[in-house]
């Protein structure tokens, strides 16, 4: 239970993290962005390494290396603060999925309203602009002939 302790408190320090991201992104506060990000790298990180090694030790006990193989050693060989600790980690697992797709979802609003305004700075293409053989922009030109007559 000490592994699962200590992912327990890995993931209540991801969700403070997750919470400050949040905040930062409604802020476009970039520079405290900037500071978060490696923290956050680290703790997803060492959160995966945790759970390989409970999956290891599940499949050492004979149970499925795992989620199911978790629930299955609990019923087995669990109290009921094993269980709750458990519960906590997924309902927290589950809270830090659903901040993180709403985090993406605000740095894409960000991206896209980033993306608009910097359109918006651009010269107009002028009309009859294509892409050449080589790849880079080519003006076509409308020719008109002449007719001597």
């Amino acid at each position: 239970m000490l592994l699962l302790r200590e992912e327990q408190r890995l993931i209540t320090e991801l969700l403070d993290i997750l919470k400050q991201e949040q905040q930062s992104l409604v802020a476009a506060d970039i520079d405290r962005l900037s500071a978060l990000t490696p923290r956050k790298s680290e703790l997803i990180g060492r959160m995966g390494v945790l759970a390989g090694e409970r999956h290891t030790a599940l499949a050492g006990a004979g149970f499925e290396a795992q989620e199911a193989g978790m629930e299955n050693w609990l019923c087995a060989h669990g109290t009921a603060d094993d269980r709750t600790l458990w519960n906590t980690v997924l309902s927290q697992t589950r809270e830090a999925k659903e901040l993180n797709r709403l985090n993406g979802m605000l740095i894409n609003k960000q991206l896209s309203h980033t993306q608009g305004a910097l359109q918006a700075l651009r010269p107009p293409s002028p009309a009859g602009t294509v892409y050449g053989p080589t790849g880079l922009t080519a003006t076509t030109t409308t020719s008109r002939g002449f007719l001597a007559g």
